[in-house]
């Protein structure tokens, strides 16, 4: 990145090196942390020439990295020469900080800059109040994972961790004061140096995306990945996962991978490793326990199951919702009970009726979910032309989040007729958490199932929304996908629970 350095205004390259600039007369240098916009050279040579021609002169010098900076707070470090990563200490009128500059995201505002203090906690400090700062270190060096004090025991169970992007499996980068992922096995035992005692992992990162991007086409993915390591004879599987929409791809794989011989953990965490109060380590922690140690099959979700830090739940998959945006406990499961705790070393199981582990390796693999399936919840005033357009978009299914036990206003009714002589699958789900769907109580829900309207017990909405598209990608009709969603594939709805 180049900046003006000289006392002079603005610079035009074409009046002031009409030999160099061969395009454009609009190029031009400013003062102030602004950019240059340079001419097109069409020769190398030509612009070595230029840009000497400009720093003999003074008219540009090379600035820090201070990605994200602009305006006021990029002036402030460019006089000060200080880049992202370097240690710093600001005073201000009343108060004086110390730690790393931080980047800042592309349309953060120009009247401040970012800090990642000692205690891990970030602070955004006001330019305008900052009476000095200077540069106290700029060669922070990531530290190299050290060698493992004590070499893995080989009679550990040995189990995969794939990574699909979240941030459990994550430590802090020294030179920009964020955090980068941790994935050799090296790198997972140093950080969390208890999972030597546990197991032997390998790890692979799948792919490195906001679980708000992943789609039915990840989920594919992820199955055909757990099936290989299956048939690679792993003992059990961890698959990090960002948290937002870590139920949806527990429900995928609970259907993708029924029948499969050994537990697959999904993890994640609500804090990122750099935080103080962090729950990574200790969500995969109890994530490897469950892998290696329980005897028992299928799909399941390790998180926080309070606020302190010493109880793990491992929720069904199909049977877990987020349920808080930030709390370490968001995770619960809906309608039944955990699958198990893990306090400490100790697992307690609360579910007996899991299926076991299997010593056979082979299973079907069924990974294809149909993406033209919506999920609507239902609300006063719904314009039953959003229905209408589902249709004529060549949808094939449709997940209803009623409201109550299964309802949705009679203006809707026409509409969702039309979907369903269209061969659409239409369902139904209860937007409340708890509870189950009843359709059979009022008239509009008898109403609604006289259509064509199947009633889906007490499956949570996004379970449901998941299974129908797996239901429709892996049958040869309408009325199959529908036998297909009735059958109770992976514990995902009970006809009778404590929960009613």
């Amino acid at each position: 990145m180049l900046i003006v350095g000289s006392e002079s205004r603005s610079v035009r390259f074409r009046t002031d090196f009409p030999e160099y600039a061969k395009t454009r007369t609009d190029a031009k240098a400013t003062r102030g942390g602004s950019y240059i916009r340079l001419g097109i050279f069409y020769q190398l040579q030509d612009f070595i020439r230029f840009s000497n021609s400009l720093i003999q002169h003074e008219y540009i010098c090379f600035m820090p990295d201070a990605t994200g900076y602009k305006g006021k707070a990029l002036s402030l470090l460019s006089n000060h020469k200080i880049s992202v990563g370097d240690t710093v200490s600001v005073k201000t009128s009343n108060e004086e900080y110390s730690g790393i500059l931080m980047p800042r995201y592309e349309f953060a505002d120009d009247n401040h800059i970012v800090i990642k203090l000692k205690n891990g906690y970030n602070v955004g400090i006001e330019t305008g109040k900052i009476s000095n700062i200077a540069k106290i270190d700029s060669k922070i060096e990531q530290p190299k994972g050290e060698k493992i004090q004590n070499p893995i025991d080989q009679d550990l169970p040995k189990i995969a961790l794939i990574s699909t992007g979240g941030t459990i499996a994550s430590k802090i980068d020294y030179r920009t004061g964020g955090v980068k992922a941790a994935l050799t096995a090296e790198e997972l035992y140093n950080a969390v140096p208890e999972l030597s005692k546990y197991a032997r992992i390998d790890t692979e990162v799948l792919f490195s995306e906001y679980s708000e991007n992943l789609s039915a086409k990840h989920w594919s993915e992820m199955a055909k990945k757990v099936h290989e390591k299956v048939a690679n004879g792993y003992e059990g599987v961890v698959l990090t996962h960002g948290t937002d929409t870590m139920h949806y791809s527990a429900a995928a794989l609970s259907f993708a991978l029924n029948g499969i011989p050994i537990p697959v953990v999904i993890v994640g965490a609500q804090r990122s490793s750099d935080r103080p109060s962090s729950d990574a380590a200790l969500n995969l922690i109890g994530a490897t326990l469950f892998a290696t140690r329980a005897d028992v099959s299928g799909v399941f979700v390790a998180m926080h199951t309070s606020t302190s830090d010493n109880l793990i739940a491992v929720h069904v998959g199909t049977r877990v919702r987020k349920n808080h945006t930030s709390r370490r406990d968001a995770f619960e499961s809906i309608n039944i009970q955990p699958a198990a705790y893990i306090d400490g070393e100790k697992i307690e199981m609360k579910i007996d009726s899991l299926p076991r582990r299997k010593k056979e390796r082979k299973f079907d693999l069924k990974p294809d979910f149909e993406e033209r399936v919506a999920l609507l919840k239902y609300h006063p005033s719904m314009d039953p032309r959003m229905i209408e357009h589902l249709v004529d978009l060549g949808y094939k299914g449709i997940v209803f989040e009623g409201t109550g036990l299964g309802h949705v206003g009679k203006q809707c009714f026409d509409a969702i007729r039309k979907a369903v002589e269209n061969n659409m699958l239409v369902c139904m789900s209860s937007q409340c958490i708890w509870g189950r769907v009843r359709m059979t109580v009022y008239e509009t829900g008898r109403d609604l199932l006289s259509i064509g309207v199947l009633p889906l017990s007490d499956m949570i909405g996004e379970t449901a929304l998941v299974k129908t598209m797996w239901a429709l990608a892996n049958s040869k009709d309408v009325n199959h996908a529908k036998d297909l969603v009735k059958q109770n594939i992976a514990m995902e709805y009970f006809d009778i629970s404590s929960f009613d």
